[in-house]
């Protein structure tokens, strides 16, 4: 007599797929199972629901994040697309982190919420994941950590703001927020009229409407292939934006029926892509952070050597602020990536693949021929001949720095002056604006101790305000420089990332006011005019101790954090083996 099948024992013993994926262990997975079903048919669910492809949906909408605003109809047409395509969609909270609400700054808990995503993809049953982000951090975030976690993964940009008019003038968040800033500081305009622009700054939920570093993010996920194609440009509040959430949920069902994980998208062509798709947008800087980090998840590693050389020969072609004039919703009407990638093509790594199991060139030919248009430059009439952002070596910075000299002072790209030095932040905004201040338009701003480790998180304080006394002058850039971000929204001739940073006893920490600096572009160069001796004698004569936390979070990212080449990551999350450089 044949030995009865006891209930909820699987047919195939190795079938760890839906519901019987992850099972929480009571050391008998029958009953885990059991147990499991029991809990979730308490919602409603049958059987049959059960039994169908299970797809995740992180939601990562909150009160206190704005950009997500949209968060709430974006998972309903996930829903409907996963129901569509004959998948269970699950959808659960996680993490959500705003730039203007995150406290440092936001780059403090991107590491925390990339963890939060990844333990949450490996502890609950799913067979695919969507991925709902779109402020600056989350969309980082979530690819870092569902990177680690390794499943099938696609991305769901939640979309951009529409812009907003200010007396007859076109406005957006955030580059006109610091243009506006800027002419109150310097006494062009009335605080009045700071109440009124900040009323129309932002018209609707959603990003940035500039390529900031949301934006930046935007069009890099769609560069490594992560999501469905146009999924990058549809502003928050347009059917087009809830038509491609559809669609996602659509093509999450059937990548969790393929097995398209995500270490088949992220592979060194996908990095190499979104490379060339940075600087071809005129990108934030913080894109070359994030991708490090993301890269460095894969086993990869940004060779920022052969990035600079890639720029070289990678023309701006989008015209947006901060580098041109337009805006997102712009792009999206002049076709957004499929525009830019047919004019990159010749440049591009066509046979990548994507979410959507085609590769990147069978993208592009889907998409068509194009239209007319005035956003997207072609590649023989750029908006700056080279890509947005340069690297920058020298005894200032024997690890790199960067510059976006798309959205610089071209008489300022070549310039030695004397240093005007801040220790950290509180000197920053102690000292700036006090007519007293040492300061003329040709001295150079240095700004320490805003790195990875100094400040804490690596905030976007980089773009150092012109001190007061010279903005009333009218001087509108200054040479600025700093181990800190900033903002892509941002502009101005300023050195970023220096590394390794001033609070490990990185170069930096040894500026001193009147020492001389000189910048150089065309070569690449960020050079502190000191001799090795003066700088080794400095360096024994004011040791630098790295700063330190007694408990909680502080002290694990103190402990963990690496520096900007690497992504500002922790170390433990990092592949635990190298595959190698990319470029390669």
């Amino acid at each position: 007599m044949p030995t009865p099948k006891f209930p909820f024992e699987p047919d195939d013993p190795k079938d760890t797929s839906g519901m019987r994926k992850g099972l929480t262990s009571y050391g008998d997975q029958g009953f885990s199972l059991f147990l499991r079903k029991a809990f979730i048919k308490g919602a409603g669910f049958t059987d049959a629901a059960l039994d169908r492809p299970v797809v995740g949906i992180a939601n990562t909408g909150s009160a206190y994040n704005p950009c997500h605003g949209n968060a709430p109809q974006l998972i309903e047409a996930v829903k409907r697309g996963v129901m569509l395509a004959g998948g269970l969609p699950m959808d659960f909270p996680t993490i959500s982190i705003h730039e203007s609400f995150a406290a440092p700054t936001s780059m403090y808990l991107r590491n925390l919420m990339s963890m939060d995503t990844e333990e949450m993809l490996r502890a609950q049953p799913m067979d695919a994941v969507v991925l709902i982000g779109g402020c600056d951090k989350t969309v980082p975030a979530q690819l870092m950590g569902a990177a680690s976690a390794g499943i099938p993964s696609i991305q769901l940009i939640t979309g951009s703001m529409l812009t907003g008019s200010h007396r007859g003038e076109r406005v957006g968040a955030c580059t006109d927020c610091r243009r506006y800033w800027a002419k109150f500081r310097a006494g062009d305009i009335e605080a009045e009229e700071t109440v009124d622009v900040n009323n129309q700054l932002v018209a609707s939920v959603g990003t940035c409407s500039v390529m900031g570093t949301a934006s930046t993010m935007a069009c890099v996920a769609e560069a490594l292939g992560m999501t469905m194609p146009g999924g990058a440009s549809p502003p928050a509040v347009t059917a087009d934006r809830i038509r491609i959430a559809e669609q996602t949920g659509a093509q999450a069902v059937q990548m969790a029926r393929d097995g398209l994980s995500i270490d088949k998208v992220l592979t060194p062509a996908a990095f190499e892509n979104a490379m060339r798709v940075l600087l071809a947008i005129g990108g934030s800087t913080n894109g070359i952070v994030h991708l490090a980090a993301i890269a460095g998840r894969m086993g990869l590693e940004i060779d920022l050597a052969a990035l600079d050389l890639m720029g070289r020969e990678t023309p701006v072609l989008l015209d947006l602020k901060p580098s041109g004039q337009h805006y997102m919703e712009d792009f999206h009407k002049a076709g957004g990536m499929a525009t830019l990638l047919r004019e990159l093509k010749p440049l591009l790594k066509l046979d990548a693949l994507t979410v959507t199991g085609r590769t990147l060139g069978e993208e592009i030919e889907r998409a068509g021929p194009g239209f007319p248009q005035d956003v997207v430059r072609p590649a023989s009439r750029p908006i700056y001949p080279q890509g947005a952002i340069a690297v920058l070596r020298g005894n200032l910075a024997p690890g790199g720095a960067i510059i976006k000299q798309s959205a610089a002072d071209p008489k300022l790209m070549e310039h030695e002056g004397r240093a005007v030095v801040f220790e950290n932040v509180e000197d920053l905004a102690e000292r700036i604006d006090s007519d007293a201040l040492d300061v003329t338009p040709e001295d150079v701003l240095v700004l320490k101790n805003i790195g990875p480790k100094g400040a804490p998180g690596m905030p976007e304080a980089g773009y150092l305000p012109i001190p007061r006394k010279l903005a009333r002058a009218g001087v509108k850039d200054m040479v600025r420089i700093s181990d800190g971000r900033m903002s892509g929204t941002a502009f101005g001739t300023i050195v970023l990332h220096v590394t390794p940073e001033s609070a490990i006893g990185g170069p930096l920490a040894h500026v001193r006011n009147g020492d001389r600096i000189r910048l150089s572009v065309a070569n690449r160069e960020i050079a502190l005019l000191v001799s090795d001796e003066e700088l080794a004698r400095r360096a024994k004569e004011s040791p630098v101790a790295a700063p330190t936390a007694e408990r909680g979070y502080r002290k694990l990212f103190l402990q963990s954090v690496t520096q900007a080449d690497q992504g500002v990551d922790f170390d433990f999350l990092r592949a635990p083996h190298s595959l190698g450089k990319v470029p390669r």
